[in-house]
C-alpha cells in the first residue's frame, strides 16, 4: 500500500495517509526520548524492532478479543492501521513501583502492589502529561464516561492478558502505558505496545530489557530490544 501525505509526526512514529480514508500508515523512527523530550537521542534499529514486537502483540490481543486499531504489518518499519482520533488521556497501569511512581509516593522500585494501580495522564507534552483523574477528564471533556469505563475494562484485562503473555517469555510486566482513539464511535487500542511503552524485568535476575536503559544510561539498549523481540517471537 503506498504512502500518501504525511497526517502528524511524533516523537517515535510517523503517521501517513492511505488511499482509504479510514486506514493510515504508521512508521517506526530510531528517535528515542525520555522524561518529557528532555532527553534526546536514537537507537539503531529501534523502529524496526519495535514494530516487529508491537505486531506481535496487537496480534496477540486481537486474538483475545481486544479491538485494536492494528490491521496488518507492512514491511520492517511499517504497520497499517485504522485512522482513529486519539483520546488525550494516557493511561498507565502499574503492577510493582518504578519511575514516577516511586517519585510520587517515596517508595523503593520493585515493590509489588497489593493490586494494579490505574493511573490517568493529560496528553499534553507542554504540560509535562500531568497526573489527573476522571474528574479532570469529565470537566475537560476529554472522554465521556462510557468511553472511560471502556478504557478502564480495556486496560485492566489487557494487563491480566500481557503479565500472563510475558510471564511465559520468563518476564515480568512491570508497568506500561497505553493509548486509545475513537473508530466508528468505539473505543480500541491505538499507538504501540513494546519496550518504549512498557517495562519489562527479566524474572530471576531483574534484568531491565525496557527503555529504561535509555533513560538511565545503563547501556545495551538495542540488545536488550532484541533479547524482547526474539522471545515474543518464539
Amino acid at each position: 500500500m503506498e504512502k500518501g501525505q504525511k497526517l502528524y509526526e511524533g516523537k517515535a512514529k510517523i503517521l501517513y495517509a492511505t488511499a482509504d480514508p479510514d486506514l493510515v500508515i504508521q512508521y517506526f523512527k530510531d528517535d528515542a526520548t525520555a522524561f518529557n523530550a528532555k532527553k534526546k537521542g536514537t537507537v539503531d534499529q529501534k523502529g524496526v524492532i519495535n514494530n516487529k514486537i508491537s505486531t506481535k502483540i496487537f496480534e496477540f490481543l486481537k486474538s483475545q478479543g481486544i479491538p485494536t486499531h492494528f490491521e496488518k504489518h507492512l514491511s520492517d518499519r511499517e504497520m497499517l492501521v485504522k485512522r482513529v482520533e486519539i483520546v488525550a488521556v494516557e493511561v498507565i497501569i502499574r503492577n510493582r513501583a518504578a519511575g514516577s511512581l516511586c517519585r510520587l509516593l517515596g517508595i523503593e522500585e520493585g515493590r509489588k502492589m497489593v493490586s494494579p494501580i490505574l493511573e490517568f495522564c493529560y496528553k499534553r507534552d507542554d504540560l509535562g502529561d500531568p497526573l489527573i483523574n476522571e474528574d479532570h477528564i469529565y470537566a475537560l471533556e476529554l472522554a465521556t464516561r462510557e468511553e472511560i469505563e471502556d478504557i478502564k475494562k480495556y486496560t485492566l484485562k489487557i494487563n491480566e492478558l500481557m503479565s500472563k503473555f510475558f510471564a511465559k517469555l520468563n518476564l515480568e510486566l512491570i508497568d506500561f502505558k497505553l493509548e486509545f482513539g475513537r473508530y466508528k464511535g468505539k473505543i480500541i487500542l491505538a499507538d504501540e505496545i513494546s519496550p518504549d511503552t512498557c517495562r519489562l524485568w527479566e524474572i530471576g535476575t531483574g534484568k531491565k530489557l525496557d527503555k529504561d536503559r535509555f533513560r538511565h544510561d545503563l547501556g545495551n539498549i538495542e540488545e536488550a530490544y532484541n533479547e524482547v523481540l526474539s522471545r515474543v517471537s518464539q
